[in-house]
């Protein structure tokens, strides 16, 4: 027979857990005098079983019990007895230790946020996963409308509650419908309204200038009497605010949207520095921006009179932006994740932009 009282005493008695763990593997591992006496429990009489099985198992249970208690004891004295030998001289400069970056398309979309806000802009947001019909239907772009097929569309295999069909969003344009109807938390109002929509949207494309999921920006101004003026002085003030640059000359061309009418794609004129396209001046043209007023048939799926409300709206892609201003060629590698391409385009963590500190400064 073993003596309980005599191994609960050696066990509250240890003193680290190497020597625990030698007490549990004498009295509960395989050969264990406790385990032994498990193990009779087979070859004795159901008499000396029913005597004995309770006694047994209540040695087991005192042991673990000792065990668990005296391991938590002892964790905590070697927690205690190192965090009072740890110091931490608090005069000493901070170690250097890797530091993480800002990402290009991060940075840009502050930058955007900063220069729109000046002009009384505010942020407004939608669902990443849309309808349709808000995707398509209510910018004038019915089932049977051509230009769907312009859009290489991510559906899913379910509807909605109202049977409309399910998709990742193929731009940032449903965000007007959704501000329009009021029903944004940004804007519960409806119109009047100026918002950008800077977002992720989705298509079916990859090579150097496309990837399946890239960034947008939209505008939207909703408002009376507004005209296509108003549209060229908003988009010439941005870009020279973003650029940062006032030689900033813009064409604007005719062209079509559905959503907008008339449209207008937006060139922005550039020169040539060491056989690289620099925005400013006007040596060529490059295609920035598609915008337009809003087609009245769009005004009325937000739920406004499109004869008293008018607006114009515009939408680039934010990745874009950010390989003209910082001289990016391929936008594969926004979403690499190299460190060695983050360590030399991103920007420090403090680096906000600002209008009077400037919205480009590089880390």
């Amino acid at each position: 027979m073993v003596d309980i009282n005599q191994i609960i005493r050696a066990i509250d008695h240890a003193g680290t857990l190497d020597e625990l763990e030698s007490l549990r593997i004498r009295h509960l591992g395989k050969s264990g005098d406790i385990s032994a006496l498990m193990k009779q429990l087979g070859t004795m009489s159901p008499e000396d079983r029913k005597t004995f099985g309770p006694l047994f198992n209540g040695y087991q249970r005192q042991a673990n019990d000792a065990l668990a208690a005296r391991k938590a004891a002892l964790e905590s004295a070697a927690i205690e007895a190192r965090l009072a030998a740890e110091r931490i001289d608090l005069s000493l400069p901070a170690p250097e230790r890797p530091r993480g970056s800002v990402h290009p398309i991060s940075q840009v979309m502050d930058e955007l946020a900063e220069i729109f806000a000046d002009m009384g802009f505010a942020v407004a947001t939608g669902p990443e996963i849309e309808d349709d019909w808000h995707n398509f239907t209510a910018l004038n772009m019915p089932e049977s409308h051509p230009a769907r097929a312009m859009h290489d569309t991510f559906y899913f295999p379910d509807r909605n509650a109202q049977g409309r069909e399910m998709l990742l969003r193929t731009h940032t344009s449903p965000v007007q419908i959704r501000a329009m109807l009021g029903v944004t938390k940004e804007h519960p109002a409806g119109a009047p309204l100026r918002i950008i929509a800077p977002g992720r949207v989705y298509r079916s494309d990859s090579d150097a200038t496309h990837t399946p999921m890239f960034h947008q920006i939209e505008g939207l101004v909703i408002d009376r009497d507004i005209h296509l003026g108003h549209l060229k002085w908003t988009l010439e003030t941005f870009l020279k605010a973003f650029f940062e640059r006032e030689d900033i000359v813009l064409r604007l061309r005719p062209s079509y949207f559905p959503f907008t009418e008339p449209s207008v794609e937006v060139d922005v004129g550039y020169t040539l520095v060491n056989g690289k396209r620099v925005v400013g001046g006007a040596e060529g043209w490059m295609e920035v921006l598609g915008s337009g007023m809003v087609n009245r048939r769009v005004i009325a799926a937000g739920g406004l009179d499109p004869d008293e409300w008018q607006g114009f709206a515009f939408g680039t892609g934010v990745d874009r932006l950010a390989m003209l201003k910082y001289g990016m060629d391929d936008l594969r590698a926004f979403f690499d994740g190299d460190g060695r391409w983050l360590s030399h385009y991103g920007f420090a963590a403090l680096d906000m932009p600002t209008l009077s500190g400037g919205v480009g400064t590089a880390a």
